[in-house]
């Protein structure tokens, strides 16, 4: 008889500052969003990250990032939310705030540089800091 163990080992992602980024959450994309993670090289979305679509195949997406800073905003995308939890690139189910404050001091990557961009995009994106 074959026997098969259905146990996941736990672990560990991410760099330690999962709930303390996405604070008051009040709207959230419903059910969440399968994310496209063809080019994105880090191998945790971490959490507070910023999530784009694009346009043309509505392609819900991680923002790309160069070394420890966003890039650049992609021709033909557009900004959607943030990512409300760390997820692993190998399984990218997000869950997409557009509605929530985001502490900006303890993100992974600074949002600085794009804060007005993403306040033009989606008004009831929030950044504060502690």
């Amino acid at each position: 008889m074959a026997i098969v163990d259905l146990h996941n080992e736990g672990t560990s992602i991410g760099y330690g500052k999962s709930g303390i980024i996405v604070r008051n959450n009040q709207r959230s994309i419903p059910g969440g969003k399968s994310l496209n993670v063809t080019g994105f090289d880090p191998t945790v979305i971490p959490e507070g990250h910023v999530i784009i679509r694009e346009t043309a195949t509505g392609d819900f997406k991680p923002m790309p990032v160069t070394g420890a800073a966003y890039a650049a905003l992609p021709a033909g995308h557009t900004y959607a939310g943030i990512n409300v939890a760390e997820i692993r690139t190998a399984k990218p189910f997000a869950g997409i705030s557009y509605e929530c404050t985001v502490n900006r001091v303890a993100s992974k990557y600074p949002t600085a540089p794009i804060e007005a961009a993403i306040k033009a995009a989606l008004p009831n994106i929030h950044f504060l800091e502690d």
